[in-house]
């Protein structure tokens, strides 16, 4: 009865036009950013963290959130139609469906990436509705010994399921640390590492580093590609609607993807990129029917699978940042930081203390995802023109936009100087193999977990055992710890190389 209840007012906050509008045009940007390769959802929230200081905190996120899961829809289309994969989650979906586009089935595979979409995301948003409450329960459990220990499983999990070499995530997760310990102390409030530099005494600011590494330093990165490379299959898209064997091949695997994306979603570091990899690990796995297309030569299930599991994943990863404060991936982390921007805490106390934020959100993503499909099927024909705008008008435009959004967060240069300075770090980690993500996740949890470790010792008068004898402290700690196991182990290391080598 409580869930129906929490569900009425959530609706009830959704459905007023101003915040409808902001779902609208969240869905809509997000669906533009996921078509337009290299720029994914990440770059795109940083660069419009400045603008939410004007908007109230409910369409803020509405619209932030609008503009994530709207980017798991867009990424297909280009993935599809043209093989650059316009979302990091889409890589998968490009292996069958590009091959799908060039047998002339370009319709059908955006039909079935739109279609299992609108399922997983409807599903997803179910899920955080029914165990959101008893997680977020269960969080007011947690001292600052267990927000430690879980916070270091959050970095360790972001460790391992982050792509390639595990020597260059840890690298970056420590970067990240080291990043964030740019600040002024929170006890004996001295400022350190700031070079005597007024502007860092604050901390290096959480826009300029998202928005130069991952805004400026992909376009760097992007221009960098031969626009030779594109090639737009305007032609073969006709029929939208799959044939009723399509459908009877897609659905099940819609449903693999959509439990699988569901339950690896609410993992730290892992989300929607996962969960697209292991749904299509298990697709093939399955068995196939007589006289069926082999995967990566145009298989329908290597379509519907990964997308359904990529946009489950996407709407569960707001489990872990609604309920305990844990970003789980990079978009969830600027999530966290829209949210202080506004004055929230994230945490548990954002569904007792902002119901109708924390409802409202849930209920505005069954909103959008009917919007997206919506806009999706009839609209496929405009985000094809969309992808022959050459990059040198595009750009420029976004750096400029860019440069402005720096600039307004507090009428200085500096942080377009450190954005810019980011921008060049960036482009290093793409030239290196580096994935900056860790590094993200580093720099936002690196300050809530000293400040956690340095108040539970303080409780517990210098005593290091108090994080192992605090039963759900030292069971956090246990798995982070078998975790790194597991990891370690030569088989498991083996077909973790191989299955990220298989998504590139």
């Amino acid at each position: 009865m409580d869930l129906l209840n929490n569900l009425a007012l959530g609706f009830g906050v959704a459905f007023t036009l101003s915040n409808l509008a902001y779902a609208f045009f969240g869905a809509l940007l997000g669906t533009l950013i996921g078509v337009l390769p290299g720029l994914g959802p990440v770059a795109t929230i940083a660069m419009l963290l400045p603008s939410i200081y004007a908007l109230d905190a409910t369409p803020a996120l509405i619209m932030l959130a609008g503009i994530y899961y709207g980017a798991q829809y867009g990424g297909s289309t280009t993935a599809i139609l043209i093989n650059v994969p316009g979302e990091s989650s889409s890589v998968v979906t490009a292996l069958d469906g590009y091959q799908m586009a060039r047998r002339g089935r370009a319709g059908p595979a955006l039909a079935a990436a739109g279609l299992g979409s609108l399922f997983a995301g409807c599903v997803g948003t179910l899920i955080i509705a029914a165990f959101a409450p008893p997680l977020t329960e269960l969080a007011f459990k947690f001292g600052p010994a267990e927000y430690f220990s879980l916070m270091v499983l959050g970095l360790i999990g972001a460790v391992v399921l982050a792509s390639g070499s595990l020597i260059k995530a840890i690298a970056m997760i420590l970067l990240g640390l080291l990043f964030g310990q740019i600040n002024t102390d929170v006890i004996s409030g001295v400022p350190r590492y700031s070079f005597d530099i007024p502007e860092l005494t604050d901390g290096i600011n959480f826009v300029a580093i998202a928005m130069g590494i991952f805004g400026f330093g992909e376009i760097i990165a992007n221009l960098g590609q031969p626009p030779e490379k594109r090639e737009v299959f305007t032609k073969d898209v006709k029929g939208l609607w799959p044939t009723k064997q399509d459908f009877l091949d897609a659905w099940p695997a819609v449903l693999r993807g959509t439990s699988l994306g569901s339950i690896l979603g609410v993992l730290p570091g892992g989300g929607a990129l996962l969960s697209s990899f292991a749904a299509y690990t298990l697709e093939k796995k399955m068995r196939m029917r007589a006289g069926e297309v082999e995967f990566g030569k145009g298989n329908i299930r290597g379509v519907a699978g990964p997308e359904a599991a990529n946009n489950a994943g996407a709407q569960t990863s707001f489990i872990p940042m609604l309920t305990l404060g844990i970003p789980p991936n990079p978009v969830m982390a600027l999530m966290v930081g829209a949210m202080t921007i506004k004055g929230i805490q994230p945490g548990p106390q954002v569904m007792t203390s902002n119901p109708e934020l924390f409802w409202g959100l849930i209920a505005s993503m069954w909103v959008g995802n009917l919007m997206l499909i919506i806009l999706n099927l009839p609209l496929i024909g405009i985000w094809i023109k969309l992808l022959t705008v050459p990059y040198r008008f595009l750009f420029p435009a976004i750096m400029a936009f860019c440069c402005i959004g720096l600039y307004s967060l507090n009428n200085n240069n500096f942080d377009v100087f450190m954005g810019a300075m980011f921008a060049v770090v960036g482009y290093i980690f793409y030239k290196l193999g580096c994935e900056p993500a860790p590094l993200l996740l580093g720099f936002i949890l690196g300050p809530m977990m000293e400040e956690n470790l340095r108040r539970a010792l303080l409780l517990s008068r210098g005593d290091w055992s108090t994080f192992m004898t605090r039963p759900l402290s030292a069971s956090l700690l246990i798995a982070a710890l078998l975790m790194i196991i597991v990891v370690m182990l030569p088989s498991i290391k083996n077909k973790r190389e191989a299955a990220f080598k298989d998504a590139d």
